[in-house]
C-alpha cells in the first residue's frame, strides 16, 4: 500500500480508501447501487484493511436505516478499529414524513446525528467528521461552532467538508480548522479539480469519491447497460447515459493500450492515474468482494510514466471535452 503524509493532521493516509455507498443497498429515498449482501461487505472491508487500506468513508444516508454505518461498525470489531481512519458525515437525510431528501447542518441536527453514528459505528470517536453538503438554511458559523464543540469533547478528531466550492470552503475555514475536503473527481468528472488543487495548496487532505465514475471506468461496460430506474448509476453519475457513454468508450480504448502494456486491468490504470495526482491524498473506491479488494489495492504498485499520464490526459481532453 502507498501512503501520503498529511502534515495538518500529522498522519499517514492510504492513497487508496474505501467508500461504502455501494455496499449498503437501497437507501431511504429509494436509490440503489446494484445489489448488496451483508456478509460480503464485512469480509471485503476486512480484506482491504489487511491489504493496508486505512481510510473508510461512510455516511448515515448510505442504505436503509443507515445500513452502511452498521456494516462498518461490525467490520471494525475484533481490533480492526485501531487500524482505521474513520470518516463519516452529517446533514444529508430522508424526511421520514415526506420521503424527500433534505439537507440540515443545524446544531440540533449535528448533535443528534453524531450520537447515532457513534452508536452504529461502535466507536467513541470519529476521526474525520464531514459536512456532507452545504445547507442554505443553517448559518455556517453555527455549523462550524457545533463541530468545534464536538472536537473539544473528543467525539471527533478532525473537521472536514464535502461537496463544496472554494468560496464555501473559505467560509467554513473562517470559523473552524478544516483538515480535509471530499469531492467528486474522476477522469469523467473533473469539475472539482481546481477546488482540489486549491485545498491541497492550503494543506488540506483531499479525498476523491466517484473515482471510477460509478463503475463506467472499470472497463466492464463496453455496451450500454440497463439498470433499474433508481440505480445511482443513472440518477447520480452521468457516464451510463448518452452522449457521454460513447465518449467514454473512446477514452477506454486509449486506456486499454496502457493497461495491456502493463498487463493490468483498466481499473488499475484509472486508480493509478488518480493516486499519482499530486493534489489527491486518498482516492475512495467502492468494492464488491475480497477479490476485487486485492485487485484495487494492487493498483498502488502500478507507476505510470509521465508520458503515459500525458497520453491519458490528452485522451480525456480530446474525447470528453
Amino acid at each position: 500500500m502507498r501512503y501520503k503524509y498529511c502534515e495538518n493532521m500529522a498522519m499517514q493516509l492510504s492513497s487508496l480508501g474505501v467508500g461504502t455507498w455501494s455496499m449498503a443497498g437501497r437507501n431511504a429515498y429509494g436509490l440503489v447501487f446494484g445489489r448488496a449482501d451483508e456478509a460480503r461487505p464485512i469480509e471485503t472491508l476486512r480484506a482491504l484493511l489487511d491489504e493496508g487500506v486505512n481510510v473508510i468513508d461512510t455516511a448515515p444516508i448510505y442504505g436503509m436505516d443507515s445500513a452502511a454505518e452498521k456494516l462498518v461498525g461490525k467490520a471494525l470489531q475484533d481490533d480492526y478499529r485501531e487500524k482505521v481512519f474513520l470518516v463519516t458525515k452529517f446533514g444529508d437525510y430522508c424526511n421520514a414524513k415526506t420521503g424527500a431528501r433534505e439537507i440540515d447542518d443545524s446544531r440540533e441536527d449535528i448533535l443528534c446525528e453524531i450520537e447515532g453514528s457513534l452508536e452504529r459505528l461502535k466507536t467513541d470517536h470519529i476521526d474525520l467528521y464531514l459536512m456532507h453538503y452545504p445547507d442554505e438554511k443553517a448559518p455556517v458559523k453555527e455549523t462550524m461552532d457545533t463541530l468545534n464543540t464536538l472536537l473539544e469533547e473528543g467525539k471527533i478528531s478532525h473537521i472536514g467538508v464535502s461537496n463544496v466550492s472554494v468560496p464555501e470552503l473559505e467560509e467554513c475555514m473562517r470559523y473552524a480548522k478544516i483538515d480535509a475536503v471530499e469531492l467528486r473527481y474522476s477522469m469523467v468528472d473533473r469539475q472539482c479539480e481546481e477546488a482540489m488543487k486549491w485545498a491541497h495548496g492550503k494543506g488540506l487532505a483531499t479525498l476523491t469519491y466517484g473515482t471510477l465514475g460509478g463503475g463506467i471506468l472499470t472497463g466492464a461496460f463496453r455496451t450500454l447497460p440497463h439498470f433499474e430506474e433508481k440505480d445511482i448509476r443513472y440518477t447520480f453519475y452521468t457516464g451510463f447515459k448518452e452522449p457521454l457513454f460513447s465518449k467514454v468508450q473512446k477514452l477506454l480504448s486509449d486506456m486499454d493500450t496502457v493497461a495491456v502494456k502493463h498487463g493490468r486491468p483498466v481499473s488499475q490504470v484509472v486508480l493509478a492515474w488518480t493516486m499519482q495526482k499530486e493534489f489527491v491524498t486518498t482516492a475512495l473506491v467502492g468494492c464488491s468482494s475480497p477479490k476485487r479488494a486485492h485487485e484495487n489495492c494492487d493498483a498502488t504498485t502500478l507507476g505510470l510514466t509521465a508520458d503515459e499520464i500525458s497520453f491519458l490526459d490528452s485522451s480525456i481532453e480530446r474525447n470528453l471535452s
